[in-house]
């Protein structure tokens, strides 16, 4: 009959071969300290040029990755002309860990369509709006007259323009979303290059 192993022993057994990989780990917490950097940095704390070079030279690559997904992930199409703020700012973080000069003159040229996208999407919003007009009209109208007293509606508020200004504005987003895709691919070919 043979011997009877305890728990800890089978254990022990099946993770014998199963060692500790230190650079793994090492590397996966340089990463995530390169996402919380680049988040600090997005807020207008952390200096990544100060960061990476205090970092040790193994752990380099895996702060810089980190800080290149968090930073990348930022470039998107402005809602408000406040985000054009937000891009810039991902811009320059992206710069310093990339390193390349064409990425610099690549991302002005980003931000120059992306301050035209937001012209256009504010001049699709009015003529959207100026061209539902008369039928927005006619359906104030049409209340007015069952409620017996004058009746303003909220353009939103109508679900036929919501489909309208939608349809529309998805058109103007998918133009301008390529040329998001286009500064993205370009990050990560360069980044991968540096």
């Amino acid at each position: 009959m043979g011997r009877i192993k305890s728990a800890l022993e089978i254990a022990l057994e099946k993770t014998e071969a199963v060692k500790s990989d230190k650079t793994g780990i090492e590397q996966f917490g340089a990463k995530q300290q390169g996402k919380r950097l680049a988040n600090e940095f997005l807020a207008g704390g952390a200096s990544l040029e100060d960061s990476v070079k205090k970092c040790p030279k193994d752990q380099q690559a895996a702060l810089k990755q980190g800080i290149f997904d968090v930073l990348v992930a930022q470039i998107t199409l402005p809602a408000v002309k406040e985000d054009e703020k937000k891009l810039e700012t991902a811009g320059k973080g992206l710069q310093i860990i990339i390193g390349d000069h064409r990425f610099a003159a690549l991302f002005k040229q980003f931000i120059q369509a992306m301050t035209q996208y937001l012209d256009e999407a504010a001049q699709y919003e009015e003529a959207i709006k100026r061209q539902y007009a008369p039928k927005l009209r006619q359906k104030e109208e049409e209340l007015a007259r069952r409620l017996g007293r004058q009746v303003r509606l909220d353009p939103f508020q109508d679900p036929e323009f919501v489909a309208f200004y939608n349809q529309n504005m998805t058109a103007l987003k998918t133009n301008y979303q390529g040329v998001v895709d286009q500064v993205r691919e370009q990050a990560a070919l360069l980044f991968g290059k540096a």
